[in-house]
Parts: structure tokens; C-alpha cells; sequence
């Protein structure tokens, strides 16, 4: 039985179209070349900001963060940036009784913005608030811990095999790998993720129906 649905942000909730090119409008290249390297590490199996360390070796990521909120230029999300089945899924979940968290690998300012969204959930929490990111084990004790469930009894929702499926199995949750985004696409079928996965799934409408089984 699953009673908490654990759901991460990045591409299996919101689209990073904007993210990436406000990345690549600050590091003053064209959006093609941050995408194509942001492809050139889900192929490698590598970490997402190493696209950006690709283009600007040594880059402090963090700092570069405060530079941008002090230029005017920070985050923005707004509901444009959610996949069309994020509210329809999240409140079919919640009249199924489970709890509904948002916990993924995202910034403090991120939080704020998905929270001001007033999303159909029970949490809504970011790596950068708990101070420990994907895929480390802490991560997800901190989901645990959250999750008011056992780990076996919550259910962990993510497009990235390496951040998301591989690191919440082995926390002992159960998994859903989602075909969406770059990573969700391009490891949707290897063999390693298709067994790490409990479920694999095309929409997040179809997580109603796994929680009923």
C-alpha cells in the first residue's frame, strides 16, 4: 500500500525551459549551446550543471546564483512552467487520502515560488532548504522523515535515474520513473532503470490508479 507520494520538481513537475535559458541568456550564449551540452551530459549520465561547468570551468554555481538575484535576473516560475498534468494528478492523489509532498533538487527562492503557487500538496520543500541535495542518502532521510510513512509505504516520483530512482530504492521507497524531460526520455528503457523502477510511467495521471492498487 503507498500512503505518501514524495514527487521531485524539475521535469517531472516543471518544465526547466526557463532555466536553462536564463542560464545561457547570463552566461551571454546562445540557448542552442547550453542545450546541446545539457543533452551531452544526460548521455554521459552526468550531473545537469556540469553543462554549465562545460562552458565555464571552475564556475561557483552558488555564487553565480547571488550574482543573478542581485542583478534582477533570479528565478522566476509561475503556473506557465507546470507540465498540464501537474494539478489534475496532484488533486486526483489527495482525493485517494495519501499524502502529497514536493521535495526535489531546487534552490530556497525556488521553494518560495512553487509554495506561492498554492499546489494541491502537503509540502512543498527544496534541497536548498534542507541543505542537502539528490542523490544523497540524507536526501532522502529527510524524505522519510517527512513523509510520515514508512519507506516502503511511500512512493518517490522522478525523471532522473541517478538523482531520483537509483538513490530512493536504495533508501528502500518504492519508485516511479517518469519519461519526461531529457533524462526521463533518454533512460526511460535501459534495462538498469526499468529494474531500479517499480513503476515507469508516461504522466503523472497515472499515479491515482498505482496508489489504488
Amino acid at each position: 500500500m503507498i500512503r505518501t507520494v514524495v514527487l521531485d520538481i524539475g521535469e517531472t513537475l516543471t518544465r526547466d525551459d526557463r532555466y536553462w535559458a536564463a542560464w545561457a541568456d547570463w552566461l551571454g550564449v546562445p540557448r542552442h549551446t547550453l542545450s546541446a551540452l545539457v543533452g551531452a551530459v544526460v548521455v554521459d549520465g552526468r550531473d545537469n550543471a556540469d553543462a554549465i561547468r562545460l562552458l565555464r570551468p571552475g564556475i561557483d554555481i552558488a555564487a553565480e546564483y547571488v550574482a543573478r538575484d542581485a542583478a534582477g535576473r533570479g528565478e522566476r516560475l509561475d503556473e506557465s512552467d507546470l507540465y498540464e498534468d501537474v494539478r489534475p494528478a496532484l488533486t486526483a492523489l489527495r482525493a485517494t487520502g495519501v499524502r502529497v509532498v514536493v521535495a526535489g533538487n531546487q534552490s530556497p527562492r525556488a521553494g518560495d515560488l512553487l509554495r506561492a503557487l498554492d499546489l494541491p500538496a502537503d509540502l512543498v520543500v527544496t534541497s536548498g532548504e534542507w541543505g542537502v541535495s539528490k542523490p544523497a542518502s540524507a536526501f532522502f532521510e529527510q524524505v522519510l522523515a517527512v513523509s510520515c510513512s514508512p519507506a516502503d509505504e511511500t512512493l518517490y516520483v522522478g525523471d532522473h535515474p541517478a538523482n531520483d530512482i537509483h538513490p530512493a530504492r536504495a533508501a528502500g521507497l518504492r519508485t516511479a520513473h517518469i519519461r519526461r524531460g531529457p533524462w526521463g526520455h533518454w533512460w526511460a528503457d535501459a534495462p538498469e532503470v526499468r529494474a531500479a523502477a517499480d513503476w515507469s510511467i508516461d504522466s503523472l495521471t497515472e499515479l491515482p490508479d498505482i496508489v489504488r492498487q
